[in-house]
């Protein structure tokens, strides 16, 4: 087979594509052709070493993708030949709050990944894909979706007439907006580029926030809600934008964290989430039985996952430049030809 892999050291220039023994599936577990794969900002680090640089290598990376069933092995019952699957981001993680075995079990690192024309996992780490997706929309589900839907949904408790406030438009945040639209609820999304302003509000966001042109954004969005806040932050940056976000929520509104794209580390006033009772969540994507219940409502809905530019296996490399350029909007993708 053939895959990408961080071979003796890290950093983009370190990807380089190898040939692998083909794999067979033993007891249990499953051949996947994969079709397509996609990136997230986790992923990037890791090419860099920057998410864990005691990670083992060689690595193939990315935690998502999707294919179809080639070959089961003795045992499995979940998934046949022909299946339309993605492999679950922690293939230990089945069901339930996350478990320090589930944490270690996730693709992409620890475990080799998805950026590879054939990967073997165990049927436990599988589900299959709404049949209306596309491979390479189907390929953007198991990080960015499944971490979208477990803040708002599962674990954010968000309701119609609810007000998200969504920073950036990134893949998880693209999802959330998605979501927060299916239930009913108002979103508010910030961004540096009017450009991918406009594409939001196509997409359902009712405000937008340039944070270049109006850097006190967490005014902005209180100003937007009559000066009582909004009642979910979805917080992708972590240590630079954490302290607006905890001003722009409403008294007893919710910051959901789910990437420190702005640094992982800050000074901060703990008074105001003590005062305001306010609830801080972190969210580390979700389990099987999440992914579960999130496909029967994208199918059901008929939601279709944003994809910003699709790389061919031969350009994987460029596709993590393009991420590291942050100049997407949704999500990267890398098909295997």
């Amino acid at each position: 087979m053939k895959a990408f892999e961080i071979r003796k050291t890290f950093g983009l220039e370190a990807l380089t594509v190898t040939e692998r023994p083909d794999p067979r599936p033993g007891p249990g577990h499953v051949l996947v052709r994969v079709r397509a794969a996609s990136l997230n900002f986790r992923d990037l680090l890791m090419v860099r070493g920057a998410y864990n640089p005691k990670q083992p290598l060689p690595l193939i990376p990315l935690s998502d993708g999707a294919g179809e069933v080639v070959r089961v092995g003795e045992g499995v019952t979940r998934v046949k030949a022909g299946d339309r699957v993605a492999g679950i981001f922690a293939q230990k993680w089945l069901a339930g709050p996350p478990t320090k075995t589930g944490l270690l079990s996730t693709l992409g690192g620890p475990l080799d990944g998805m950026l590879a024309d054939h990967v073997v996992l165990h049927e436990d780490g599988l589900v299959h894909v709404p049949a209306h997706l596309t491979d390479e929309e189907a390929a953007t589900l198991p990080c960015a979706a499944v971490t979208a839907w477990s803040a708002l949904v599962e674990q954010g408790g968000l309701r119609a007439g609810d007000t998200l406030l969504v920073l950036g438009t990134g893949g998880v945040s693209i999802f959330a907006l998605q979501f927060a639209r299916m239930a009913g609820a108002r979103v508010i999304v910030t961004s540096s580029s009017d450009q991918k302003l406009e594409r939001a509000r196509a997409l359902g966001a009712a405000e937008t926030i340039n944070y270049k042109a109006n850097p006190d954004w967490e005014k902005g969005a209180r100003a937007l809600t009559d000066g009582l806040g909004v009642d979910h932050v979805l917080e992708v940056g972590g240590g630079g934008t954490f302290a607006r976000s905890i001003r722009a929520v409403r008294v007893a509104g919710r910051i959901s964290l789910i990437g420190v794209l702005a640094g992982s580390t800050t000074e901060l006033n703990l008074a105001p989430i003590l005062m305001q009772s306010i609830r801080v969540q972190g969210v580390m994507v979700g389990s099987r039985e999440t992914f579960e219940a999130m496909n029967r409502a994208i199918a059901l809905h008929g939601l279709r996952p944003v994809v910003d530019r699709v790389f061919p296996f031969a350009e994987a490399r460029a596709a993590f430049e393009h991420m590291a350029g942050q100049g997407h909007f949704g999500k990267i993708v890398v098909r295997m030809d």
